[in-house]
């Protein structure tokens, strides 16, 4: 199978009329973002911030290949109400990617963050 590194790549395969399945599984990972320390005795080196993934899977024939997309960043020291909109603008994008994929022809089961 050729290098493919975009979910467009397997929709391209797809709208060429080749049968492409897919799956995908989310997942939440914590990184710690180096910050330049402030004047302020407050200011930590370091802050805690976390990426919500959507891992891809697709199968093309006996061909599979694993993309791995972000769909969102935060600070885990943010508002449960900020925590919540970035959730929820996760979930519009993810939503706008099952849409795509689902008018070439891909179908998965949607899952949300």
């Amino acid at each position: 199978m050729a290098e493919f590194v975009r979910i467009e790549d397997f929709i391209a395969l797809a709208v060429e009329g080749k049968k492409v399945n897919a799956s995908i599984e989310l997942r939440k990972k914590i990184v710690s973002e180096k910050v330049h320390p402030g004047t302020s005795e407050q200011m930590k080196d370091e802050i805690d911030m976390y990426l919500l993934f959507g891992d891809y899977t697709f199968s093309v024939g006996k061909d599979v290949g694993k993309i791995s997309k972000i769909y969102m960043y935060g600070s885990s020291e943010e508002s449960l109400n900020e925590a919540n909109m970035n959730k929820s603008i996760a979930n519009a994008r993810l939503k706008m990617d099952y849409k795509r994929l689902q008018d070439a022809g891909i179908i998965l089961e949607e899952t949300f963050f």
